[in-house]
C-alpha cells in the first residue's frame, strides 16, 4: 500500500522544511490506518488500533477490548438507559467481562484495555486506501497546526520579520517562513506603504487558529512595538536595568514613553536616547519619523503627570487621586506646547498616565480636556 521510500521522503521533508515531528506524522499514519481497517472489516464497536514502521513498512493490528463487570453493563440492548445511569450496553466487541479478561492477564482490572492482534489484510482495497489518505492528510494537517501554534506562540509578544507577499484591500499578508502573517489596516501607521517582495517588521501580538490554518496577527502601530524596538537598541532594557512603565501612541504622529531605571547611576532617558540621539533616530527611523518623547516614569503622580505633559512648563497641578483626575494650570505662552496639535499632547499624556487631565490657564479658564481610553492600551 506505501512507498517507503517516498513515505520516509514525506517524513524527512516534514521535520526539517515544517518542523513537525516524524514521530506526530507516524501517529497519524498509525490512526489513518486504523481507521481504514475498520471502515473496510470492523465490526460495530470495535476499538482498533495500528502500529506502522516506516522503515520496514511492517503493519500490524490490534483490537482493544475494555474490562467491565457484570453491574457496570446492560446485556438487553431494548432496554433503555437513563440519564444518570453509570452502566452502558454490552457489547462483546467492545467489552470483556472481568473473568474472562483473567484468564488472558491474571490481574486485569476494571477499565483496563486488553489488547489482541488481529489478522492484518494484505490489500485494504480502494476505500481502505482513499480513507487512510484523507486521514493521513487531516491529521498531518492538525499535527503542523500545533507544531505552528506551539513555535509561534513562543514568539508572542516579539518583533518578526518578514516579506510582502500581497495586499488585499489595505490588508498586508507577510510571508514569516512556516506561516502567514496579516498587517490588517487598522494595525498599520498611517501613510505607510509596503510593496509586494519588500522586508517588513511588525509585533506578533496574536497567533490565531482558523479553519484555514493558522494565521498570525501583525501590529506596527501597537505601542507594545514601539516598547519592542527600543528593547533591541537599548542594552539597558534588555538586561532589565532599564524598564518600560507606559507607552502611548497615536501611530505615524507621536508618541510617548515612560522609562524607569533600577539602578540609581543610570538616567532611563539618556539610556533610551542612546549617544548623540543614536537609538531614538533609529526607532523613529522605523517608524517613519514618528516623534517620540522619553521621560522618566515616576510614582509620585504630580511629578509623573508634569512629565508626561513636556515639553510644557507647568504652573500649578492639584488632583484627585478618587477619581484620578487632575486639574493643570499653566501659562499662556505654555498653553499651545501643553495642550499640542489638535489636543495631541494632553491626549498622550492622559493615555500615559492614565489621569484625566484639565487644562487651565493661570486664571482657572478651561483650554483643554483629555479623558483617559474605555480601552487604554499603554505599554
Amino acid at each position: 500500500m506505501f512507498d517507503l521510500k517516498v513515505i520516509n521522503s514525506v517524513l524527512g521533508e516534514l521535520e526539517e522544511v515544517r518542523g513537525i515531528p516524524r514521530a506526530s506524522i507516524i501517529e497519524a499514519i498509525e490512526a489513518a490506518l486504523a481507521t481504514a481497517y475498520k471502515k473496510e472489516y470492523g465490526k460495530k464497536g470495535q476499538i482498533i488500533r495500528t502500529t506502522f514502521d516506516a522503515d520496514t513498512g511492517e503493519t500490524n493490528f490490534f483490537q482493544v477490548k475494555i474490562v467491565v463487570d457484570d453491574s457496570r453493563v446492560i446485556f438487553d440492548e431494548s432496554e433503555e438507559l437513563k440519564e444518570e445511569d453509570a452502566r452502558v450496553i454490552y457489547n462483546s466487541e467492545h467489552h470483556i467481562l472481568i473473568d474472562d479478561a483473567r484468564k488472558i492477564k491474571r490481574d486485569a482490572q476494571l477499565d483496563e484495555e486488553i489488547i489482541f492482534p488481529i489478522e492484518s489484510k494484505g490489500d485494504y482495497g480502494r476505500i481502505a486506501a482513499q480513507t487512510a489518505k484523507q486521514v493521513i492528510t487531516q491529521k498531518i494537517r492538525e499535527a503542523e497546526k500545533i507544531h505552528l501554534v506551539t513555535e509561534f506562540g513562543k514568539h508572542e509578544g516579539e518583533i518578526v520579520s518578514g516579506t510582502v507577499q500581497r495586499v488585499e484591500r489595505g490588508n498586508i499578508f507577510v510571508d514569516l517562513g512556516k506561516a502567514p502573517g496579516l498587517l490588517p489596516y487598522e494595525e498599520q501607521i498611517p501613510g505607510e506603504r509596503f510593496n509586494q517582495g519588500e522586508r517588513v517588521r511588525a509585533y506578533l501580538y496574536k497567533v490565531e487558529e482558523s479553519p484555514r490554518g493558522v494565521f498570525l496577527r501583525l501590529s506596527r502601530s501597537h505601542p507594545k512595538f514601539l516598547e519592542k524596538l527600543f528593547e533591541a537598541e537599548t542594552p539597558e532594557l534588555a538586561n532589565g536595568t532599564v524598564v518600560v512603565k507606559a507607552v502611548a501612541r497615536e501611530a505615524g504622529y507621536r508618541s510617548k514613553i515612560a522609562a524607569q531605571a533600577l539602578d540609581n547611576h543610570i538616567d532611563p532617558v539618556g539610556a533610551l536616547v542612546g549617544q548623540r540621539g543614536v537609538r531614538v533616530s533609529t526607532v523613529m527611523s522605523e517608524l517613519r519619523g514618528e516623534k517620540i518623547d522619553i521621560i522618566e516614569w515616576s510614582a509620585e503622580p504630580i511629578k509623573f503627570i508634569e512629565e508626561a505633559l513636556s515639553p510644557a512648563k507647568i504652573l500649578n497641578i492639584q488632583t484627585n487621586e478618587e477619581e484620578k483626575s487632575a486639574v493643570v494650570n499653566v501659562s499662556e505662552d505654555q498653553q499651545s506646547l501643553a495642550i499640542g496639535k489638535g489636543g495631541q499632547n494632553v491626549r498622550l499624556a492622559a493615555k500615559l498616565t492614565g489621569w484625566r487631565i484639565d487644562i487651565q490657564s493661570a486664571k482657572g479658564e478651561e483650554l483643554a480636556v483629555a479623558e483617559v481610553p474605555v480601552d487604554n492600551k499603554t505599554i
